[in-house]
């Protein structure tokens, strides 16, 4: 950022979109635009006047205030105002001054960034595969522009911008529309279900444009030459001179950087910069967690309507069903009807059998009990009282068979010993225990930088890589493993 006296300066010419009588002034300069791209720059008062007071909103809107609003608009330089001197009479009339009034170059612009805005939400954003195809056919032309017109560069380079602008500007747009509030909540509503197919297609479509494209581009960008690229920008630069400009100085200095960052720009996006991931693959990595997002939420709500069915009231119906039969012979059909193959129905539940036999019926088992709790947040069951066990000699019955085992396990340790030396090449055959001891001295040692290490009962140890490169068969009860050849070696403490 470089500070200015237009970035530091007050924007006077915003003031009518804030000000007491917004209503009025907002209202005449849209007069002035709608009648400025209809290439009609001129206004007098009275036409101002006139458009004012055809909406019924200004019926007792007077040209006094139409006068005032328009020398205020004059003063914060949102028009540029000029005496008309074609039709003067008399000396009194030139006293008057009737005067002309024309929007000033703010203004224009200011005037469309509101009409942006207030379109923002019906225009909305989207993701276009074409563009990507146009900036991939503009950037194989990169080579072409060496030999072509400065003219016929600069359209290229015009065109090549706009649809990178709009290609940026629409696939953030797009994506934070995604992530709003608003697309969060549709996406927990059933209505989600009905486009959820057509917004996935229509993602994936964009995400085969990028595969298509962003290679393609990439590479190209990579194999473009400094001097080509030079030549080109002199060309734009060149046209950008030569266009003439009024009340406005540029330097070709200016042009150059401006010219250089855009094409930057491109080539951070579509290539990255420094090792950092670039903008196009930041993209697929977004599309893509929101194609998984929507997949998410459109399981969920799925999930939800098939446990949404209320089967308290059918089982219900099914025990009612069962009262009102006369006899047991009935109630089987009713059971056959209810629990058959046409239509089956399944109670869960710990049943336990007291035979294994196929030929007993359900009838002819014991029935089983189920306690029916309350379906309300606030319950809670009844804890019960337990008094406190002594487990004071099952502790130390527990701790003499550890450290029994340990005693084992070192003894069995210490005959692999020879000479204060485990040379794995000698072992004899292992237990999965011992073998899993002697591994784990190994990883403690290998993670240390000079690779030893101390046991658990606090011995030191040192690694022997002498023979590394040799390997050597360990032999387990459980099965054989092939390792390098390499050595504990205890030290003796000092």
């Amino acid at each position: 950022m470089q500070v200015s006296d237009k970035l530091i300066k007050p924007l006077t010419e915003a003031k009518y979109l804030n000000a007491d009588n917004v209503s009025r002034y907002r209202c005449i300069m849209r007069i002035f635009f709608e009648h400025y791209e209809k290439l009609k720059y001129w206004l007098y008062q009275e036409e101002v006047y006139e458009e004012m007071i055809k909406d019924p909103f200004f019926a007792d809107y007077r040209p006094e205030q139409c006068q005032q609003d328009l020398t205020m608009l004059t003063e914060w330089k949102n028009l540029n105002t000029i005496q008309d001197t074609k039709k003067v009479a008399s000396i009194e009339e030139f006293k008057n001054k009737k005067y002309r009034y024309q929007m000033t170059e703010y203004s224009v612009e200011i005037e469309r960034l509101v009409l942006r805005l207030e379109n923002l939400f019906i225009e909305g954003a989207s993701l276009e595969p074409t563009l990507l195809e146009r900036i991939r056919r503009g950037i194989e032309r990169f080579s072409e522009m060496v030999e072509r017109d400065k003219n016929e560069v600069y359209t290229w380079w015009t065109d090549l911008n706009n649809d990178f602008v709009r290609l940026n500007q629409n696939y953030q747009d797009y994506i934070r529309d995604l992530n709003s509030v608003r697309a969060e909540e549709m996406m927990h509503t059933k209505q989600f279900l009905v486009f959820k197919d057509r917004l996935i297609e229509y993602l994936r479509s964009f995400i085969k444009g990028l595969q298509r494209n962003v290679g393609v581009i990439e590479e190209s960008l990579c194999m473009q030459k400094e001097e080509m690229k030079n030549q080109v920008f002199e060309k734009v630069v060149d046209y950008e001179l030569s266009i003439p400009r009024m009340d406005v100085e540029v330097s070709k200095e200016m042009i150059w950087q401006k010219v250089k960052g855009r094409y930057q720009s491109i080539y951070d996006w579509f290539v990255g910069n420094e090792g950092q991931e670039n903008e196009a693959g930041k993209l697929f990595d977004a599309t893509n967690d929101i194609i998984r997002k929507i997949t998410r939420y459109a399981a969920q709500l799925s999930e939800k309507n098939a446990l949404g069915a209320n089967r308290k009231e059918e089982y219900r119906k099914v025990a009612e069903l069962f009262l009102k039969c006369q006899d047991m012979e009935e109630a089987h059909k009713m059971s056959a009807m209810v629990f058959g193959m046409e239509c089956p129905q399944h109670i869960a539940g710990d049943l336990v059998c007291e035979t294994d036999s196929m030929n007993i019926g359900v009838y002819e088992e014991q029935p089983m009990e189920i306690s029916l709790k309350p379906r309300i947040r606030t319950y809670r069951e009844k804890s019960r009282r337990s008094a406190i066990r002594e487990s004071a000699e099952q502790k130390q019955e527990t701790r003499r068979k550890m450290l029994e085992k340990q005693r084992e396990e070192m003894e069995k340790l210490q005959a692999l010993e020879v000479n204060g030396r485990i040379h794995f090449g000698e072992l004899p055959v292992l237990e999965p225990r011992i073998r899993e001891i002697l591994l784990k001295w190994l990883s403690d040692a290998m993670e240390s930088a000079d690779f030893s290490a101390r046991t658990d009962d606090g011995r030191r140890y040192i690694l022997d890589r002498s023979r590394a490169d040799e390997t050597c068969v360990v032999h387990c009860l459980d099965g054989n493993f092939t390792m390098p050849d390499l050595s504990i070696v205890f030290q003796e403490e000092t």
